[in-house]
């Protein structure tokens, strides 16, 4: 079966006159910056909990994980069951704390606001730093997005892959500068939910056509044994302590990740965050493994063989063969979705950086809030015109562009993040060694390779910051007495919430 243009044309349609209401509605609603960064604060756990999920994984899920796994076989748990412990473990550790510190601290509206408020920072080089560090490697990762939905409409419309990726930053750019936080969180609720249905849906019809799971499981031996082995590669070799924990280190990157740090910023109550955690944790699981089982299972179902730079396109390729057109235009929207509910995050975090930690703080103080919210409308429009110049190479990789990004956000805040919510000793210059020295490694070593250097990046840029962050505080005992006695009394705050 092949799809057709025409019905996948109408369901993309009302996808995006749904999409551009939610944004209309959110735009009658936001009144000021707080509004248009973070909603006023005022999410709600399961808003909350599939927002910062769906935000967070992307296309890359319906698109570079599926591919990995076509081309890898059960090699790709690795990742899948890092993603899977980072998501529970951020909820865990962060989520609460966050929400608390960010509010006392200033009412902090973004990361870099935050860490300087956190470390009393007035001379604005902590945030500033921060910013740029949010602007270069949200350029990159929303640059996947843009490249994802370029691969869809060209597969589905037989575009040209630059008219497709123009397309896809039109797409978003519309209803993210329009609604703000409230229409990129309340639109990643729906798509959310459609990307779980898509990625449940296919390989589940895969494997009934393939006559159950045993018969899936005896063919896919039958053309390669090491398509079923976690530990080895498919040509046969180990894939060795340096491949599983780079694989498995993806799940570091979650403590940096602006773009799903603010929904846990914007979530109404510190007590809603087990129920969020919860929710949260359920979707990525069901995800995670329907978009493994849908490469797998792209082995078998797929008639000729997919080539390599084809690969991250085994879902379109299983949709337009298994559903009837109808079924497959609604699917489709699904990566659609994917694409959508992480690059509109994306856009919105960095055009919060740009209007609030570089216009406010170092060009226009006086600036009043209707200004504000106008730049950052702005901001969101020139940021994806950017992202759409490093998009215009058709043979980028989703994942290779979103592994480098994520190394990016994990390594230059993770540990900061981290220590400034739990070390009372952790001070300003700290955090500034930890940023900078964490950003730095991943650019470093993402330009080396062979041995040990092909560890992923994120690995070592988190151990680098985490050391720098504690040999600087260590020594800067002035910056330590100064924000200790602060720390004890908002982590006081912290408990008396928790306890409601």
């Amino acid at each position: 079966m092949t799809h057709d243009p025409i019905i996948i044309s109408i369901t993309f349609s009302i996808y995006f006159i749904i999409v551009l209401l939610i944004g209309w509605y959110a735009y009658q609603r936001t009144r000021d910056l707080s509004d248009f960064i973070l909603g006023g604060r005022r999410l709600g756990s399961g808003v909350a909990a599939l927002s910062a999920s769906a935000s967070d994984m992307s296309g890359w899920l319906l698109l570079g994980l599926p591919g990995f796994a076509y081309a890898a076989g059960l090699e790709s748990i690795w990742l899948a069951g890092g993603l899977l412990f980072g998501t529970w473990l951020n909820w865990m550790v962060v989520a609460a704390r966050l929400r608390v510190f960010s509010y006392a601290y200033g009412n902090a509206l973004t990361l870099p606001e935050y860490f300087s408020n956190r470390f009393a920072d007035t001379s604005g080089l902590l945030r500033g730093i921060a910013a740029v560090f949010i602007l270069l490697f949200f350029l990159i990762y929303t640059a996947s997005g843009l490249v994802a939905g370029g691969k869809l409409f060209e597969s589905v419309f037989g575009l040209p892959y630059i008219w497709a990726v123009a397309i896809a930053v039109l797409s978003i750019i519309v209803y993210t500068a329009i609604g703000g936080f409230l229409a990129v969180s309340w639109t990643d609720v729906m798509q959310g939910l459609l990307m779980a249905a898509a990625l449940i849906a296919v390989p589940l019809l895969a494997i009934s056509l393939a006559g159950g799971g045993n018969s899936a499981i005896d063919q896919l031996n039958a053309l390669n044994p090491e398509l079923l082995d976690p530990m080895t590669k498919i040509d046969g070799t180990a894939i060795g302590w340096i491949g599983i924990v780079s694989l498995a280190a993806w799940g570091l990157g979650y403590f940096g990740q602006p773009h799903v740090l603010a929904r846990f910023q914007a979530i109404a109550s510190p007590r809603m965050v087990p129920t969020a955690r919860r929710i949260a944790v359920t979707w990525v699981a069901l995800t995670l493994i329907g978009a493994t089982l849908t490469g797998l299972t792209g082995i078998i179902a797929l008639d000729a063989p997919l080539l390599d730079d084809a690969r991250e396109t085994v879902f379109i390729v299983m949709v337009n063969t298994l559903f009837h057109p109808v079924i497959a235009g609604i699917l489709l929207a699904a990566i659609l979705a994917a694409i959508m509910s992480t690059a509109d995050s994306q856009l919105l975090v960095s055009s919060s950086a740009f209007t609030e930690d570089v216009y406010r703080t170092l060009m226009r103080r006086e600036a009043s809030e209707r200004e504000l919210v106008m730049i950052g409308r702005a901001a969101v429009v020139s940021i994806a015109l950017f992202a759409f110049a490093l998009a215009t190479d058709p043979d980028a990789m989703v994942l290779d562009l979103v592994a480098y990004a994520w190394a990016g956000f994990g390594a230059a805040f993770g540990a900061p993040l981290v220590f400034s919510l739990y070390w009372r000793r952790m001070t300003r210059h700290g955090a500034l060694a930890g940023i900078v020295v964490g950003g730095l490694t991943v650019v470093v070593w993402k330009q080396l390779d062979g041995g040990l250097f092909a560890l992923y990046e994120i690995v070592p840029g988190m151990l680098f910051s985490a050391l720098a962050i504690v040999v600087v505080s260590l020594l800067d005992r002035q910056g330590q007495a100064r924000l200790g006695e602060r720390f004890d009394e908002v982590r006081e705050q912290l408990r008396v919430e928790m306890r409601g």
